[in-house]
């Protein structure tokens, strides 16, 4: 298995996607068959509408935002975004065939979407570029240095005024039958190896600091959804004009 992993480290791909998630992100016959919308909706528990509802909630969309989405994901939720709110969509992933998967969904939209082989940890945009940044199941993947790196990148990028769209489980599901019962808490903790890490992890506190880094600031606190008994929730955070 460890020979198995290094394949996929190439192209600027970082070691803990290769290490953690190649079956899951890099290896093409996954991209095919992860990317099936009852496939989806099983692995977030039959969520995943209700999920893509609230998050397109809160989408920008005043006319001309220009808006982030911080890597692929499986699903409708691109094309959905594109269609929902009439924006300018930048979307990044390190990953090639995550990126011409993005592609082959949104051609109807292409001028509108806009396509960068990018790490979210160090992204070539310019800072204030943004007006809404907009991550959906990304924190819980990455380790706790490279999040940080996420975070600091989001406050770089977003516009003082803007907005950061948070899609995640919630903090420690202590009264989730899901997290109780400890053989389904032990699966998701050896699929998702980063989640019990992030489950603990204040993103309010973590978003500001880095906010606070490039002198800017959280207008309050984030409008929060939950989602499946507050085992997932949607987050919007507001940054101070």
């Amino acid at each position: 298995m460890q020979r198995l992993y290094k394949r996929f480290l190439k192209g600027g791909v970082p070691e803990y996607l290769a290490r953690y998630y190649w079956w899951a992100y890099l290896w093409e016959k996954s991209i095919w068959f992860f990317d099936h919308q009852p496939i989806i909706n099983a692995i977030l528990f039959g969520q995943y509408n209700s999920l893509l509802k609230k998050t397109l909630a809160h989408v920008e969309a005043e006319p001309g935002a220009k808006l982030l989405q911080l890597t692929c994901v499986y699903g409708k939720l691109t094309p959905s975004l594109l269609h929902h709110t009439g924006n300018e969509v930048h979307l990044c992933d390190v990953a090639v065939g995550q990126l011409n998967l993005a592609r082959s969904k949104t051609r109807d939209v292409a001028g509108r979407c806009h396509l960068a082989r990018m790490n979210a940890e160090s992204l070539a945009y310019a800072s204030d570029s943004f007006d809404q940044v907009i991550l959906f199941f990304l924190f819980h993947e990455l380790p706790p240095q490279a999040r940080q790196h996420v975070y600091d990148e989001i406050a770089r990028v977003v516009n003082a005024g803007g907005s950061v769209l948070v899609t995640e489980y919630a903090s420690t599901p202590r009264h989730h039958w899901l997290y109780r019962f400890f053989p389904s808490r032990w699966v998701i903790g050896r699929l998702e190896p980063f989640l019990p890490g992030f489950w603990q992890e204040d993103v309010s506190a973590k978003l500001g600091e880095s906010l606070q880094k490039q002198g800017k600031a959280l207008a309050g606190e984030p409008a929060v959804e939950y989602c499946f008994a507050r085992f997932y929730r949607v987050m919007r955070f507001e940054v101070k004009a």
